[in-house]
Order: structure tokens, then C-alpha cells, then sequence
């Protein structure tokens, strides 16, 4: 999907993907709604210049050469991967460019998974859109800086240490 195809009519897009969660999983880390790239390869924070995986690799030790590389990062170190964006129009990859915003139920999945104890948000839209419909839920929340190459005010081994230190992973 490129540009021109989410701009066309100002479309209401869906969610392409399905969340990662896992029997155990402690932390769930909320994005906003998958980039363009993420469209294309039906996987979270696919843009090869974002730094999302690269941190948790560099956090957990463990390798992200492939998916399930990917997959078995998040079901070791107990994190679930979803966004609270469940469909919306936009005209690039920016979260600022996002309308027309429907949110996932984020209070039925946690208590579908009631073994995540902690939420934490790649984003300040993320954040945002929680506090406006989630903010009584009584569950721990963090803000994480964005792993986005966009995000250029906070170096990758600012990001690194602030993640490690805040997912306490």
C-alpha cells in the first residue's frame, strides 16, 4: 500500500493485523497505527528505520533477524504488541496525520489477559488516546520515547536505556 492508496477519498483504514499477546505476557506495549511499511509486511514497526526492535534486541540480548525471532523476543521477555488505533484515515505514516480515529477496546483484552500488569506507549498519540478512554482502568502506564527515526531529539542509546529501564526487562 502506498501513499496514494491511503489517501484515496480519505478511506477509513483497519487495523491489518491481528495483536500479539502470549499466555504469560506481563507488558503490553501500544503503538498508535501501523506506518505504510507495517501495512506492507502485516507486522508491527516494520519501517526498517524504526528502532523498536533494534532496542529490544539490544535490551533482551536476543536476535531479530526474522519474525519469528521477533515473536519468540516478545513471548521471553512476556511482552504483547498491540496499537489503540483499531481503524482510522490518514494521509502518510505520521501519527499526526491520523483522523477519523477508532480505538481498540483496550479494558475487554486486558481482561481477556489479565497476566499484563503494565502498559507501555511508543508515542504520544498512543498515550493520548488511552488516557481519553482508558484512564480508569487501574493498571500501571509509561510512556516509552518513540522508536520512530522520525524521533530524532533522544539518541538510540538515550531510547535504549529508558526503555530497559521503564519495562524493567
Amino acid at each position: 500500500m502506498d501513499n496514494k492508496e491511503l489517501r484515496m477519498n480519505n478511506k477509513q483504514l483497519e487495523h491489518p493485523f491481528k495483536q500479539i499477546v502470549f499466555n504469560d505476557s506481563q507488558i503490553l506495549i501500544l503503538g498508535s497505527f501501523p506506518s505504510i511499511d507495517s501495512f506492507k509486511e502485516s507486522f508491527y514497526y516494520a519501517h526498517k528505520r524504526n528502532q523498536f526492535w533494534r532496542i529490544l534486541s539490544d535490551i533482551t540480548k536476543y536476535p531479530i533477524n526474522n519474525r519469528d525471532q521477533k515473536f519468540w523476543l516478545l513471548k521471553r521477555s512476556k511482552i504483547a504488541l498491540w496499537d489503540m488505533v483499531k481503524s482510522c484515515s490518514r494521509d502518510n505514516s505520521l501519527d499526526s496525520s491520523l483522523e477519523d480515529i477508532e480505538v481498540n477496546n483496550i479494558a475487554e483484552f486486558l481482561e481477556n489477559n489479565p497476566t499484563i500488569n503494565k502498559i507501555a506507549f511508543t508515542g504520544r498519540l498512543a498515550e493520548k488516546l488511552y488516557k481519553i478512554n482508558f484512564d480508569y482502568l487501574d493498571i500501571k502506564s509509561i510512556y516509552l520515547p518513540s522508536p520512530s527515526s522520525a524521533y530524532a531529539k533522544m539518541s538510540l542509546q538515550n531510547k535504549i536505556e529508558i526503555y530497559k529501564e521503564r519495562l524493567g526487562i
